[in-house]
């Protein structure tokens, strides 16, 4: 199928009917997005840090400690302003994140083996090896249960980097960089729900499960009517809060029930045009028709990440990175550093890197995996430096897996601090890089092109 054409006008490579470049579409879009989101959330967190240790500091801790209340019948949900933005907020937050890797395995770049190897590859290696590092530190010591919080990179936050680089970064790298994260989305989610449950409550998982089911039944039936996805969502949010897994687990859920192939995938757009052109006759009804023909050809998970992307990116991360960041500094936080400040700085800035550029190039040298086309290990160390960019996901899990407020501040100071560490490897090993020309240490395996 080709996209109709208007005389007089030669469509773009990327607004073009061609394989490649149905491909990169998604891509190119997500990144741009993804790129200016980085940027605003860098900003909340700049605010929160200076609000946090300015004369209004009191005001910061009273508005996140805002109680909210809401009672449906005999339910009542109680919580401060500061859990709901944790809970519920980043619930659509993880929506997103669930919808993005539901659309790679089915449609992108997971459904390929051959492409997807390297960055999985890389992804356990930069979450193993991090997480093995903070262990080292801090075993036996009362913040041994962090360990899940250096194994996460903060894609907003990386691919802002990336922008600002600009050429410096190849396209293939980018992607490369995009699926890591990806997979490290993935690895973060079962840490969540795996790890950090204390309690868990069967009867509400059982419920939830039920509710997920209905989910998916109305999928399969093209129940796509939004307010009634939206409330179910809502019951199967409030199911698996109850249940005592972390609430945004539901988010995760939805992504990943919703719709990721069009409903109407061989739709014959010109023959529609045609019809609408070509019809004095036209009737309101008709219209309507064509409209939902034409709609079905966008699946339900393209539609809804377009329709909430600018929606997570401007205003939900960076209100998370609002009530999260804002830690309140002190000579003893910064100048007597714990073992928790020090396992989570060097498993983020050292570990993410070693462990993502030893994994690749084991991968390569045993022929698991081959370098990206036009990539170098200039690169691919270079993304490693960018994976030790931990923030909303490491802020996330610092909050799940300490109670002791002194080890939250330790672990966020360190979070924080490494993130800009990370930033500023990467972008001057992708400086670095790019003046030099530099050689794969490995020669790649051939790879045999089938029909």
């Amino acid at each position: 199928m080709s996209m109709p054409k208007i005389a007089g006008t030669r469509p773009s490579f990327l607004n073009s009917d061609r394989v490649l470049a149905k491909a990169v579409r998604p891509i190119v879009q997500f990144s741009r997005i993804e790129a200016a989101g980085g940027i605003v959330l860098v900003a909340s967190a700049a605010v929160a840090l200076v609000w946090a240790n300015s004369p209004w500091s009191a005001g910061y801790e009273a508005l996140w400690s805002t109680p909210v209340r809401f009672e449906i019948g005999t339910y009542a949900f109680r919580e401060d302003l500061g859990h709901v933005v944790n809970d519920l907020l980043m619930a659509v937050f993880f929506f997103v994140v669930g919808m993005e890797i539901k659309r790679e395995l089915v449609t992108g770049e997971l459904r390929d083996r051959r492409a997807v190897a390297l960055p999985v590859i890389a992804a356990l290696g930069g979450m193993v090896v991090p997480a093995t590092i903070y262990l080292a530190v801090n075993a036996g010591g009362d913040g041994s249960a962090g360990w899940g919080i250096p194994m996460a990179t903060d894609i907003a936050f990386a691919l802002g980097i990336v922008a600002l680089l600009g050429r410096r970064v190849p396209g293939t790298v980018k992607v490369m960089l995009l699926t890591l994260a990806i997979v490290d989305d993935i690895g973060a989610i079962v840490v969540i729900a795996v790890f950090y449950t204390d309690r868990v409550e069967w009867n509400f998982v059982l419920a939830a499960a039920g509710c997920a089911a209905l989910l998916a039944a109305m999928h399969r039936g093209r129940v796509l009517y939004m307010p009634v996805i939206g409330l179910v969502g809502l019951v199967l949010w409030v199911l698996v809060y109850e249940s005592g897994i972390h609430a945004t687990i539901a988010g995760v859920v939805m992504g990943l029930l919703t719709p990721a192939r069009p409903a109407q995938p061989a739709l014959e757009t010109e023959r529609i045009i045609d019809v609408l052109e070509g019809d004095d006759d036209l009737d309101a009804e008709e219209v309507r028709a064509a409209a939902f023909a034409i709609r079905d050809s966008v699946s339900a998970c393209d539609r809804l990440i377009e329709a909430l992307h600018p929606w997570t990116s401007y205003v939900i991360v960076p209100i998370f990175a609002l009530a999260n960041a804002g830690i309140a500094l002190s000579r003893e936080s910064i100048g007597s550093p714990s073992r928790v400040f020090v396992g989570v700085f060097v498993a983020l800035v050292a570990g993410k890197l070693i462990g993502i550029s030893a994994a690749s190039w084991l991968a390569v040298r045993f022929g698991l995996a081959r370098l990206p086309a036009g990539a170098t290990w200039g690169h691919v160390v270079g993304v490693g430096a960018l994976g030790g960019i931990g923030f909303t996901v490491s802020l996330f899990i610092t909050g799940l897996a300490f109670d002791d407020p002194g080890l939250v501040v330790d672990a966020k100071v360190g979070v924080l601090l490494a993130s800009i560490t990370a930033a500023g490897v990467g972008a001057a090993i992708f400086a670095s890089t790019s003046s030099t020309t530099s050689q794969p240490l490995v020669s790649e395996p051939r790879v045999r092109r089938g029909n």
